[in-house]
């Protein structure tokens, strides 16, 4: 039995999703705990019952076309709320967590080539189980799957690639709250200071959170997510080709921050950070609930276990490196924490759950500003372009030793 379920209904389960992960966040404390975010286990419980469904021979297919652009909308949002104050304010902060990001990329790809020679499997499926679908992501995931079938001639690649994919966005949401939760506690027992207490305080020129939220304070907002989204699809159009093209989210940032600044420059009309915040969240939530509810938790399980074992590998080494590399050259304190939680979910998923992750902390202990600066500039722009590099230097070894 098959069921074909429209926009409509896979839009109203999505936020079913939400709500049941709400429900859960809020009644369980151990989820609190180690503040795992709603949609990550709502979208969980919504993985379970389809396999529960899959088992019982009766398959649910969504209609997932809304979620590429929500997953816009929400870059839209990261760009949109990005100023040149907050560029500058990256300084060498943005230096040293994008150095670490790249050594992160480094050791996932020797990490999944060493664990791959070791137990004698092609070196290739490690390079996939590393950071092109674990700092990657499906996208990346997908087009450089394509790219191994057609270079090594490794027919299985793009269905390894979004298996490890797909493992990697559950694991991201998963560990980037507990590890940075046992850091928190580790400063709350050396009566460090934590976050700030108001978590929407943004750039300077923000709107009066005491104002009424109307929908008058939405419309531009709305209407400059759309213009921003067309923008950065046209771009990402125009520098398509053949060697190397950005993704169209990262255009979709890159054109919000231009527009933001530019409005701010000539005057002409002042971003809402709080309707920003407002519509990303949304936007985040939704992108998260409809990923994880279209997971297919049956096609994990048909990996063999050498590629199980070199994923374990990739989330303990992720885990390691953030906790004692990234919390230590980022200062050790609570911004470093944040990060921590920030890295291990583009590092291990993608950078939505890297924000739904810090979130969740914030939530809980106050607001990390300069975290929220750097994830979205390295997690949804910078991390592409090196990883681009990294993926290219392993697979050209790769294809020079097979040569």
């Amino acid at each position: 039995m098959e069921l074909n379920l429209a926009g409509a209904a896979t839009l109203a389960i999505a936020a079913l999703v939400l709500l049941i992960g709400r429900l859960l966040v809020s009644r369980v404390e151990l989820l609190q705990r180690y503040s795992l975010p709603e949609a990550v286990v709502g979208g969980l419980v919504a993985v379970v019952l389809a396999a529960i469904l899959h088992a019982a021979s009766i398959q649910v297919s969504f209609d997932t076309s809304l979620q590429p652009s929500l997953m816009l909308a929400f870059f839209a949002t990261i760009g949109l709320g990005a100023d040149v104050k907050m560029l500058v304010r990256g300084g060498l902060a943005l230096v040293l967590f994008t150095a670490c990001v790249v050594g992160m990329l480094l050791v996932q790809n020797v990490v999944g080539v060493g664990a791959a020679l070791v137990m004698r499997i092609d070196p290739v499926i490690g390079l996939i189980a590393g950071s092109v679908t674990m700092a990657g992501g499906h996208g990346t995931g997908a087009a450089w799957g394509q790219r191994f079938a057609d270079t090594f001639g490794l027919t299985g690649a793009p269905a390894i690639a979004l298996a490890t994919a797909t493992f990697g966005l559950i694991m991201g949401g998963l560990v980037g709250g507990p590890v940075a939760e046992r850091l928190i506690q580790r400063l709350k027992a050396q009566g460090s200071p934590l976050g700030d207490t108001v978590f929407t305080e943004h750039a300077g020129d923000a709107a009066d959170p005491a104002e009424r939220f109307t929908p008058e304070r939405l419309t531009f907002t709305i209407f400059a997510i759309a213009a921003v989204i067309a923008l950065g699809g046209e771009l990402a159009s125009l520098t398509e080709n053949p060697v190397f093209t950005l993704p169209t989210f990262v255009w979709t940032l890159f054109a919000g921050v231009v527009l933001r600044n530019v409005l701010a420059a000539t005057k002409l009309h002042a971003m809402d950070d709080e309707a920003l915040t407002f519509t990303g969240s949304i936007a985040l939530s939704l992108f998260l609930a409809m990923a994880l509810m279209s997971l297919r938790l049956w096609e994990l399980a048909s990996l063999a276990l050498p590629m199980f074992a070199i994923l374990i590998l990739e989330v303990i080494s992720v885990v390691l490196f953030t906790t004692f590399i990234t919390f230590r050259v980022m200062g050790s304190n609570y911004e470093a924490a944040v990060l921590v939680a920030g890295q291990c979910g583009f590092g291990l998923g993608a950078t939505p759950t890297a924000i739904a992750n810090m979130q969740a902390v914030c939530r809980r202990h106050g607001y990390a500003p300069q975290a929220f600066i750097l994830v979205p500039l390295v997690g949804a722009f910078l991390i592409d372009l090196a990883n681009a590099l990294v993926i290219s230097g392993f697979a050209g070894v790769l294809q020079a030793i097979r040569g």
